[in-house]
């Protein structure tokens, strides 16, 4: 049997408040919710936990406060098989939270408290080294500070590890920064604030992906919601449409996407198998209310592969 990917994940921790109520509040309007959960979240522990159910070997890098949600987090990350040595406790400081509100067509809105996230340096970082430089890959967000984000990357180079950033939440990214990067994934979104400073922009798909790869990032794969995903290869831009679920809650689907694009490649998969790996993991992430309490597990995703084996068409633009 081969042995599992590798996977490092540097990034943010959190305690999920979720509330399922019919609509996103209103500015200064109050409304009643259903049911509300509490679960361990954060874009960087939603990404881990998503990679080792998919059967990778997985380190966390990362911070939490000294508080009760510390504590529940690294409890979770032990029960989820994460290797957390590298995850600092820090005194004095709150743990990350995220308020979600979920709707009745799935979709959130979120609130974050970063707590412990912003005050992670890049000491911690060259801290993990070691387990940096023995990954198969690295993946990464922008929960945290970017000269920590920056400094995981250059070690990552330095020690010719792949690195996968998922610039969520949007933020404009140095050039410096991009030509480091081997995979970037942004959605639409991300994407125009990374080449303009402005979400609403209107440059198209293919002009954000071929600008990202004229700016140095080797290569780009842009989630699209329910249009599905397009990705650089061999000098073309491909899609890959989306696949049709009853979807409860759409909060971890990028996390899903990302984990499942970084353990196929890990594992030496095409971009192309590796995409539509990511494109199952992450409409399967959408039928379970929350971020990691959604992740499936390896069987889940091969299991709904089978089921749907002439799925996720693939299409040059």
């Amino acid at each position: 049997m081969a042995q599992p990917a590798r996977i490092v994940v540097v990034g943010s921790l959190n305690m999920d408040l979720v509330v399922v109520a019919p609509r996103i509040a209103l500015e200064g309007k109050t409304i009643l919710g259903g049911q509300f959960s509490t679960m361990p979240g954060g874009k960087g522990a939603n990404q881990a936990v998503a990679a080792s159910r998919l059967g990778a070997k997985v380190h966390m890098v990362g911070c939490v406060g000294d508080d009760g949600f510390g504590q529940e987090l690294l409890a979770h990350l032990n029960h989820e098989k994460i290797d957390s040595e590298y995850v600092t406790t820090l005194a004095g400081i709150s743990s990350g939270v995220a308020m979600i509100t979920v709707n009745e067509s799935g979709e959130n809105s979120i609130v974050v408290s970063s707590g412990a996230n912003a005050r992670m340096t890049p000491d911690h970082v060259r801290q993990a080294e070691s387990v940096i430089s023995s990954s198969d890959l690295l993946l990464i967000q922008l929960e945290i500070p970017m000269e920590t984000v920056e400094e995981a990357v250059t070690i990552a180079n330095r020690h010719q590890v792949p690195v996968i950033l998922n610039p969520a939440p949007a933020n404009q990214l140095s050039e410096a920064l991009l030509k480091q990067v081997d995979i970037l994934t942004p959605n639409e979104t991300e994407g125009k604030l990374i080449l303009t400073g402005r979400a609403d922009g209107d440059a198209s798909v293919e002009e954000i992906i071929s600008t990202l790869i004229d700016k140095g990032v080797k290569r780009v794969v842009m989630t699209l919601g329910g249009d599905g995903a397009a990705y650089s290869e061999a000098g073309t831009i491909q899609h890959l449409k989306a696949h049709k679920m009853e979807v409860v809650d759409t909060t971890g689907a990028g996390d899903s996407f990302n984990a499942g694009l970084g353990v196929y490649l890990a594992e030496g998969g095409s971009l192309e198998e590796a995409v539509q790996f990511a494109q199952k993991a992450a409409a399967l992430s959408v039928t379970k209310l929350g971020a990691q309490p959604a992740m499936p597990s390896r069987i889940e995703v091969e299991q709904f592969h089978n089921k749907r084996s002439n799925g996720g068409e693939v299409y040059e633009s």
